[in-house]
């Protein structure tokens, strides 16, 4: 059994995760911090608009920025020799726009359900807005970003439209169950289709059992 697949769907999952982490809870802060304004409203259509679109129009979208005759794509082709079209880097790249929404809605829920009373004792002290956010309402909002960062690489895992058209789609876990389906091999679809559910399981029950050890040890 080649184990490729596996391998690639989780460097993709890996790198896609990390890559969202960061902006996802800058976007957040920025969303939360805005006053009630129709433009608020607006940018948090903006940022949770790959949630709903058709994967194939994300993939369409990435290959007009970074396809070897487009923009960056053609920026790098010509000055690092480089083709980004048929790489990981760019299917993770793609996958992390698609996972983008669930990391910054879930940040945004932690942080707007964080008191500001000790937000407020700190600016009085004279702490800055980038101290108070990341001494103070970060750790008061862990679980809300550990929950995007799982959800995040669980989206990422099972990405299969949007990659398709930037990768060999057949390299990952997705990719390969539908690879033996159409090659009338229902086994192996089957036991493909088992290992990402145990993997998506087994990370989603590791975060939960990381969340209440955490409630455990605060309230004791």
């Amino acid at each position: 059994m080649d184990w490729f697949p596996l391998f690639n769907s989780m460097r993709i999952a890996a790198l896609s995760t990390l890559i969202v982490l960061f902006p996802g809870l800058f976007a957040a802060r920025w969303v939360a911090q805005m006053p009630a304004s129709p433009s608020r409203h607006v940018w948090n259509a903006l940022f949770m608009l790959p949630l709903v679109l058709p994967p194939p129009a994300a993939g369409w979208l990435v290959l007009q920025t970074f396809g070897p005759d487009h923009m960056i794509g053609y920026w790098m082709r010509q000055i690092f020799d480089v083709n980004l079209l048929i790489s990981w880097q760019l299917a993770a790249f793609t996958s992390a726009l698609m996972s983008f929404p669930l990391m910054y809605r879930m940040s945004l829920h932690a942080l707007r359900s964080v008191d500001p009373a000790p937000c407020e004792i700190a600016r009085t002290l004279g702490c800055t807005d980038a101290w108070i956010f990341w001494r103070v309402q970060v750790p008061l909002c862990e679980e809300g970003i550990l929950a995007g960062t799982a959800l995040s690489f669980a989206r990422a895992l099972g990405e299969y439209g949007a990659v398709y058209m930037l990768s060999r789609g057949e390299d990952t876990i997705s990719g390969t169950i539908f690879s033996l389906w159409t090659r009338d091999d229902p086994t192996g679809a089957f036991l493909w289709t088992l290992l990402g559910f145990a993997l998506s399981a087994a990370f989603l029950l590791t975060v939960s059992v990381m969340e209440s050890t955490r409630k455990g040890a605060e309230s004791r």
